[in-house]
């Protein structure tokens, strides 16, 4: 039995592999406090108003970022689908630009450590959605743990939010390392958040750059960076994602520029990101094969 479940598996990824797949992205940073939620939700925002259909999955466990951050409260989570049977577009909510949401919830641990039954379930339906969205965002908590690790390797690229502050960039520099020695071709592309000035910017991605190309031998793609504004804590007060509640605001306005040079490759460094394939990477750490 479970070697024509292990067959059917096999024949199900060979079929998707067929198919035409969303980008699927992680956001991450080595520290809380560094914005990395409300860039998630805001960049997700931001490819929508581009023209691109976007989910954005909150992995944040038990915090739930994203409900906060637009004022809503999420009716399920993926606790619904392993608990309860619900699809996972039944747990889906909508959010600002179209953008469909789903919240992690206390069940995310449930992901990790996935039998094979509900792995095939959760792949199933996550197949679906691969053909739906033309990008999967998943905002990640901050830090990594043994498991999460897993869910990392399987995505196609990562984005890693840090700030001007030594503690913020030690910590960047200290998970990408750490995900590197795991496997060394992971891209990684790097936004600075809350930065002063441009000047402040450029210098933190340079000396994160720097480390990388010394001590890893490592070249990470520099989305770019963005500005220390009011605008952001309005908003956050607001329960308002700040691109909605000021778009000609400086911050917001480099976000469409980040955006816009992420949908371009328009990329300082001469760089082909490889396309890999999210649900294979899925059985390969999951279920070790």
């Amino acid at each position: 039995m479970m070697k024509d479940q292990a067959e059917n598996l096999r024949q199900q990824l060979e079929d998707y592999q067929k198919k035409s797949m969303a980008k699927t992205l992680a956001v991450i940073s080595g520290k809380g406090g560094v914005g990395k939620s409300n860039f998630s939700l805001n960049f997700a925002i931001a490819l929508a108003k581009k023209g691109k259909r976007v989910l954005l999955f909150d992995m944040d466990i038990g915090m739930g970022n994203i409900d906060i951050l637009i004022g809503r409260h999420s009716t399920y989570s993926i606790v619904d689908f392993f608990d309860r049977g619900l699809s996972l577009v039944d747990i889906m909510t909508a959010g600002p630009e179209q953008i469909s949401i789903i919240t992690g919830g206390t069940g995310l641990t449930n992901l990790f450590s996935l039998s094979e039954v509900n792995f095939s379930r959760f792949m199933e339906e996550f197949n679906e959605l691969l053909n739906q969205y033309d990008y999967i965002l998943f905002d990640m908590g901050a830090g990594i743990t043994e498991d999460s690790v897993k869910f990392l390797l399987c995505v196609d690229e990562l984005i890693v939010i840090c700030t001007p502050e030594p503690t913020a960039v030690m910590d960047a520099y200290s998970v990408m390392k750490y995900l590197h020695s795991v496997n060394p071709e992971l891209p990684f592309l790097l936004v600075c958040n809350r930065v002063l000035t441009i000047k402040e910017g450029q210098e933190t991605i340079t000396r994160i750059q720097n480390a990388l190309r010394k001590f890893l031998r490592k070249e990470a793609i520099v989305l770019g960076c963005l500005p220390e504004n009011r605008t952001v804590s309005n908003a956050v007060s607001r329960q308002v994602p700040f691109i909605e509640y000021d778009s000609g605001s400086d911050v917001s306005k480099a976000l469409m520029n980040l955006v816009f040079r992420y949908n371009n490759h328009s990329f300082n460094e001469e760089w082909t990101l490889p396309k890999s394939n999210f649900l294979q990477n899925m059985k390969r750490y999951f279920l070790g094969r």
